[in-house]
C-alpha cells in the first residue's frame, strides 16, 4: 500500500535499500481527558549497518514510535495508522504471533531501565537463554552456553559465574550490559536502544556506547538510538531525526544537522548544551516555554509558541499553516533558506563556538 505523508504532501515510496521504512505513522491514545496524538505523520528510512539517532525532549514521541515498531501497545486504547515495513514485512497489520516471531529475533530493544525490564525472579543467564531457545530451538545446555558467551562479549567478568546471579546482584552498568546481551543473543537485524545510557555515569556511558559500536560492526545490525543528548548522538549516529510534539521537524546526516541545522528547535537544543570551553558560571540558554500538550497541540507550526523567529516569517503563517518536512535533508520551518542561513551564521553559530 502507498500512503500520502503529511510531511511531504506526496506519495512516499520506501527507499529501495531501506531495511526499516516508516511512512505517515500516526499513533494516538484514548484517555479520560481526550485523544493524545503521540505521533503525528512520521516518515523515515533506515538502512542495514547504519545508526539513526532520534532526539527530542521528553514527550516528543521518540519512545512511542519505537514501541509501535515492536507492536508493544495496547490495541484497546491505541490507534495506529500508516506503514511500518521491516525487511519487506508490514508490521502494523501483522498478527501477534507474527510479531512474537520477530521480537528478540529480527528486531530487539534495549530498554532505558534494565532493573525494571529484567525479571527479579530469574537468573540473568536464564533470561538471556530463553529467547535463544524460543527462536532457534536450541537445547537448554546450548542456550546456557550461548548466554555465557554473550555475557563475555559485552564485557561481564567471570561470565560463567555471573550468569547464575540475579539482576539485583549486578551494578547499573552491568545490568545494562546484560540487557544488551539479551537483545543481541539472536543476532537481530534491527536493534532499538531507548536511552540506554541515561542513568549511567559518564565513564560507563562511554563504555556502553563503544560496546554498541563494536557489536554493530560484528553483527551488522541497523540501530535506532533514542536520546535527548545531542553529544551522544554526535558520537553514535550516522543520521539524525529531531522530533518535537509528535512530529519530525528536521532530519539529515550527523554532519548536516550539527553543522548547519535548519530548524529553530534544533538551534535551541544545540544552544542549551553545556560546553567544556565556556567560562565557569556561564549560564545555559534553555528553550523558553514548555512542550505543548498533545491533547490540544498548537495550530500551524507546533513550535511557534516557543519560537523566537516568528517575526522573521511575518503575518500569521506560523500560527495558521503547518510547515512541511521534505523526505530528504531539511527542516519543517516557514523561514526561507536564506533567512535560516543568515540567522544561523549571525545569531546561533557564534554561541556554539
Amino acid at each position: 500500500m502507498t500512503t500520502v505523508t503529511k510531511e511531504s504532501g506526496a506519495p512516499a515510496p520506501a527507499a529501495e535499500d531501506a531495511f526499516l521504512s516508516v511512512r505517515d505513522l500516526h499513533v494516538s491514545f484514548r484517555t479520560e481527558d481526550g485523544v493524545v496524538r503521540a505521533v503525528d505523520g512520521l516518515s523515515f528510512d533506515l538502512r542495514r549497518g547504519r545508526t539513526l539517532g532520534i532526539v527530542g525532549e521528553s514527550g516528543s514521541g521518540k519512545s512511542v514510535t519505537n514501541l509501535t515498531i515492536l507492536g508493544l501497545h495496547n490495541p484497546m486504547f491505541t490507534t495506529v495508522e500508516g506503514e511500518i515495513v521491516l525487511d519487506g514485512q508490514e508490521l502494523i497489520t501483522a498478527r501477534e504471533p507474527e510479531l512474537e516471531k520477530l521480537r528478540g529475533n529480527k528486531v530487539a530493544m534495549i530498554f532505558q531501565d534494565p532493573l525494571t525490564a529484567l525479571s527479579p525472579y530469574y537468573t540473568v543467564g536464564r533470561q538471556i537463554a530463553e529467547p535463544f531457545m524460543k527462536h532457534t530451538g536450541a537445547s537448554k545446555k546450548a542456550a546456557w552456553e550461548r548466554a555465557v558467551e554473550m555475557l563475555g562479549k559485552v564485557g561481564i567478568p567471570h561470565p560463567k559465574e555471573r550468569a547464575k546471579d540475579y539482576p539485583h546482584q549486578f551494578s547499573g552498568g552491568m545490568r545494562q550490559r546484560a540487557m544488551i546481551a539479551m537483545a543481541l543473543v539472536c543476532d537481530p537485524d534491527l536493534l532499538i536502544a531507548d536511552e540506554p545510557t541515561t542513568a549511567l555515569d559518564v565513564t560507563v556511558q562511554a563504555q556502553i556506547l563503544d560496546l554498541l559500536k563494536d557489536l554493530q560492526q560484528e553483527f551488522g545490525s541497523a540501530i535506532v538510538f533514542i536520546t535527548h543528548d545531542l553529544g551522544v548522538i554526535a558520537d553514535m549516529a550516522d543520521d539524525i531525526m529531531v522530533m518535537y510534539a509528535g512530529s519530525a521537524v528536521e532530519r539529515g546526516t550527523v554532519d548536516e544537522v550539527l553543522r548547519s541545522p535548519q530548524h529553530p528547535y534544533t538551534w535551541g537544543l544545540l544552544n542549551s548544551m553545556p560546553r567544556l570551553d565556556s567560562d565557569l558560571g556561564t549560564p545555559l540558554t534553555p528553550i523558553p516555554g514548555t512542550p505543548p500538550s498533545l491533547l490540544t497541540p498548537p495550530s500551524g507550526c507546533r513550535f511557534h509558541p516557543r519560537c523566537g523567529f516568528r517575526g522573521e516569517v511575518g503575518g500569521t503563517r506560523c500560527v495558521d499553516e503547518q510547515p512541511l518536512l521534505p523526505l530528504g535533508r531539511g527542516g519543517a520551518c516557514h523561514l526561507t533558506a536564506e533567512q535560516k542561513r543568515t540567522i544561523f551564521i549571525e545569531q546561533i553559530k557564534p554561541r556554539l563556538r
